[in-house]
């Protein structure tokens, strides 16, 4: 794609291809923050509306965080541009204490909660955001830079669920994934639309925004966010077929149905033959299957998956260890993973270093 087509406006008949698979949805929370690109999204999905004379239902949400002075009045803005593009309008708000630390990512969780909490309330059971092409390639960066698998590489699906209040799940669908933020600012240009600034996305605090500033310098070295996009639907495809090798690894190995009544149990020389991915896999399914804390941080499940690929070179056919809740012994006939029993404060020879239980006792 050329430089002048990475910063062409979005056509209606771009927007018409892109918003196609949403054409049946009854309704539709658009995510509006009121800058260029959720701006962007509510003026096309606004207009694509227009030409059914049955289609979504669309209610525009933004959310306040209550981070910025700015942002109340950028809440007003996107209202007002809401109801002069004809789409219900509301706007919700990040109460209570902030945290210290980790308030990019606490903010992030606050938003899709409330943009859940939003969808809900309207029966729409799809929740629509502007994240475009460079988000995309951020999220690449920040990813590898935080050590993350296959998994996490694959940044961005187009389409994903969202889990939210209650037994329903509501489906997260980025439509502009694959345009470039310029496209959105200059549609924005031509429609002559004004949007929000939000400095806090240039702020060095955050690691976003010091990748962002990378940017550049690496698209002069052929690493734009079109290449790093392409690399996340690669991973994103390897992603799925090693998934569905663990699939079947799951139902081959499994001495019995998983149950939460009983241990998860695998044979263990069968298991020692898997591919390691696949092995590593299925090993935190059965950790997250039996433990009380879900998944399990790539890193500390490698060191478990390594320490039993020893045990069992070795010959060392009784090893224990605890993860996430759970307890995984290794014997020379199989690997069970159960849950683990509950801790109990050690005696006083624990304290002075004697305990050998190290299963079961959490000294005091």
């Amino acid at each position: 794609m050329s430089a002048a087509d990475e910063a062409a406006p979005v056509s209606a008949a771009e927007a018409k291809r892109l918003f196609a698979p949403l054409a049946r949805v009854c309704a539709l929370v658009l995510a509006v923050s009121g800058g260029p690109d959720s701006t962007a999204l509510l003026m096309l999905m606004a207009r694509w509306r227009s030409a059914f004379k049955r289609g979504p239902k669309l209610i525009a949400v933004t959310v306040d965080h209550g981070l910025r002075r700015a942002s109340a009045g950028e809440a007003r803005a996107v209202k007002r541009l809401a109801r002069r593009l004809g789409v219900p309008h509301r706007t919700v708000r990040w109460e209570g204490k902030k945290p210290a630390t980790g308030l990019q990512e606490a903010a992030r969780a606050a938003r899709y909660r409330l943009l859940a909490a939003a969808a809900k309330s309207a029966k729409a059971g799809t929740i629509v955001t502007a994240h475009t092409l460079d988000d995309q390639a951020e999220t690449v960066l920040l990813r590898m830079s935080r050590g993350s698998g296959l998994g996490g590489l694959s940044a961005m699906a187009r389409s994903s669920p969202l889990p939210a209040n209650g037994t329903r799940e509501i489906m997260l669908v980025r439509p502009l994934l694959e345009i470039p933020k310029a496209r959105l600012v200059a549609t924005l240009a031509r429609a002559k639309i004004e949007f929000a600034d939000d400095a806090s996305n240039r702020d060095p605090r955050f690691t976003r925004a010091r990748l962002r500033e990378l940017m550049p310098a690496l698209a002069r070295e052929g690493l734009d966010a079109r290449r790093l996009s392409r690399l996340a639907g690669r991973l994103r495809r390897a992603e799925a077929a090693i998934e569905m090798a663990v699939d079947d690894a799951m139902k081959a190995l499994s001495r019995t149905p998983w149950s939460d009544r009983t241990p998860v149990a695998f044979d263990a020389e069968k298991f020692a033959h898997l591919p390691a991915e696949v092995g590593l896999r299925l090993l935190g399914r059965a950790i997250a299957h039996a433990g009380e804390e879900g998944a399990i941080r790539l890193g500390k499940l490698e060191n478990l998956y390594e320490a039993l690929a020893v045990a069992r070179a070795g010959k060392t056919f009784r090893l224990r260890r605890t993860l996430g809740g759970a307890l995984v012994t290794l014997t020379s006939m199989q690997l069970v993973v159960e849950r683990a029993p509950a801790r109990r404060r050690c005696p006083p020879a624990a304290i002075a270093g004697k305990c050998h239980n190290r299963v079961t006792c959490k000294a005091g």
